[in-house]
């Protein structure tokens, strides 16, 4: 993949001298002797003042078997830390859980979520003075968060994934908690009992760990090790596990080795890096909101990243992968096959990533990539060039008069290629999911939930539970739907999202009426409103913008900030 950036400069090493840049000014001299005080108390020993302070962040809560268990892998990264000679300072920030809050207005918590943790890891660090940092996340909107305020404060830095959850077992079949939503519309649907739906949710979810398969937290997790920011296959490990284990001590040393070579996230995060990481996302078939996701993380980083750069790199990298949710696996049957590094030798072999990209073992991505183990013979779960899923990306950013500005399609091929049918609309989440299930929405419809913007939400929630409803009553090829709010990575089915301008801001999704005819066509890559251009004109004009859902509070602060989902929904690009 050939670009006209220049290749950056790998930096000197550095002096010894230069290992405490930020730790020094707090804890050195009789001046501070007070700092001194206070480190003592939490554990620290004379000999520690003198070492790199590297910030541990963790993500560990009960809210979610995403990060049940990332209090334990936090120490193992304090003890990769120590080993190698810092001192390791473990700090929280939070997490939300989408799985839980699907469906509901907490679910509105969600993407605000990746603006507090980049705020509060940024906010600590700043504070505290850490030369370094390691940053541990599970849950999908926890690693793009992450990722950002690592890239604000630009000190050398590791990303561990938390790792992927094991499947359950219902009867025998794999399950996850995508199989639980559409549960919930076969059960709508009459095809599943009231005790069969209650069995399933009590299996589908074994323990800790991400959601299972190349939903949004695995798509990040393998987004951020193509990007260079995490080590060789810790996107591809089971949460519970000793390699995730040592994955955690070897970044704890890493981050050592990045303060001696001076490395830092911004010399590791170029325009290429993030084009290896839209390669990697698309080969693997990965949720819509990478596409949100690592827009922000470039913002961060100074990056220039545009909808069009994965409609460009799309155009070129196939789907090979034939992970869930519209494929056949679980991410841990491509860990028991030898997880990312060798698609990502794959990949790189067909000139399809970046080679020179350097990354956080200190060593560029062919240099990490030369001499891998390939896939075992007669394994199907990534397909050969000659043989792919999709020739092309199943992201496809379509344009047209219902979005100007732009809008994320998830298309496998599989549910077609053109759809056209009866626009039936409505102002929420909620007020769709009845519909849905009583069988009001029907076949040849084009469901439209407006109003769920970054700003109309506000956060612009997951529409999960309808799409998994209309999946699970066996409409996903019969029904589209088109909002200005975003999807689950367990979504699948004709979806568009994040279609913008958003309703409460004026966009044409907002003046869409019941029965007007609409287009998706993925192959030109548009999104029609089959309506005269004077009657959209006639009823913009007409159109009036509803008063702010919230007036206090994050959600109103958010809401106040927040940009367009085709620039990242970042809260900080108007300061």
């Amino acid at each position: 993949m050939k670009t006209v950036q220049a290749r950056r400069r790998r930096p000197a090493k550095q002096d010894s001298a230069d290992l405490r840049p930020y730790s020094s000014i707090v804890v050195d001299g009789a001046e501070r002797a007070a700092s001194r005080a206070m480190l003592y108390a939490v554990g620290f020993k004379k000999e520690d003042f003198n070492k790199p302070q590297i910030g541990v962040v963790s993500t560990w809560s009960q809210v979610t078997p995403c990060n049940i268990h990332i209090d334990h892998l936090a120490v193992n990264v304090a003890l990769g830390v120590n080993e190698a000679g810092g001192k390791a300072v473990v700090f929280n920030t939070i997490t939300v859980s989408d799985g839980i809050s699907m469906g509901s207005e907490g679910m509105k918590y969600s993407l605000v979520s990746r603006e507090v943790i980049a705020d509060s890891v940024e906010t600590v660090a700043g504070c505290e003075g850490f030369d370094g940092l390691v940053a541990i996340g599970g849950c999908d909107k926890n690693m793009p968060g992450c990722l950002i305020g690592l890239a604000r404060l630009n000190r050398p830095a590791v990303f561990v994934y938390g790792g992927t959850i094991l499947p359950g077992d219902y009867r025998g079949k794999p399950v996850d908690v995508v199989s639980v939503f559409e549960a919930v519309g076969q059960h709508a649907a009459g095809r599943l009992t009231a005790a069969d739906l209650e069995e399933m949710e009590s299996v589908a979810i074994p323990g800790a760990g991400s959601c299972g398969g190349m939903y949004t937290a695995n798509t990040m997790a393998s987004a951020i090790e193509a990007l260079g920011m995490s080590l060789p296959n810790s996107s591809a490990q089971a949460a519970v596990s000793k390699e995730k284990q040592k994955d955690c001590e070897r970044a704890g040393a890493a981050v050592l080795q990045l303060l001696k070579l001076g490395i830092r996230p911004r010399d590791i995060m170029t325009r290429k890096a993030f084009e290896n990481a839209i390669t990697l996302v698309i080969a693997l078939g990965g949720s819509t909101n990478a596409v949100l996701h690592l827009l922000a993380m470039a913002r961060a980083a100074g990056v220039k990243l545009a909808l069009d750069d994965f409609t460009r790199i799309g155009k070129r990298v196939p789907v090979l992968a034939d992970l869930r949710p519209s494929g056949k696996y679980v991410m841990a049957e491509l860990v028991k096959i030898g997880g990312t590094v060798p698609l990502m030798k794959m990949l790189l072999d067909r000139g399809l990533m970046h080679g020179d990209c350097l990354t956080v073992t200190g060593q560029t991505v062919a240099q990490n990539l030369k001499d891998p183990p390939s896939y075992p013979p007669g394994q199907d779960v990534v397909r050969s060039f000659d043989n792919p899923i999709k020739k092309d990306s199943h992201l496809v950013v379509l344009y047209g008069n219902l979005a100007p500005t732009g809008a994320v399609a998830k298309i496998t091929g599989k549910e077609g290629l053109r759809f056209t049918g009866q626009a039936i609309v409505f102002e929420s989440e909620e007020a769709a999911l009845k519909p849905i299930r009583d069988g009001t929405v029907a076949k040849s419809h084009v469901v439209i939930i407006h109003y769920e913007g970054p700003k109309g939400g506000p956060g612009m929630r997951e529409m999960l539970s309808p799409t998994g409803a209309l999946m699970g009553k066996g409409l996903g090829k019969d029904v589209a739907l088109i909002t200005d709010g975003r999807f689950s990575g367990g979504s699948h089915g004709f979806v568009v999202g994040h279609v913008t301008p958003e309703a409460f801001v004026g966009g044409p999704i907002a003046i869409v009426k019941n029965g007007d005819p609409i287009t998706i066509d993925a192959e030109k890559r548009t999104l029609g409103l089959q309506v005269p251009a004077k009657e959209i004109s006639s009823r913009l004009k007409k159109w009036k913008q509803p008063k702010p859902r919230y007036t206090h509070g994050v959600l109103a602060k958010y809401a106040r900030l927040v940009t367009s989902a085709h620039l990242g929904a970042v809260t900080d690009a108007v300061l």
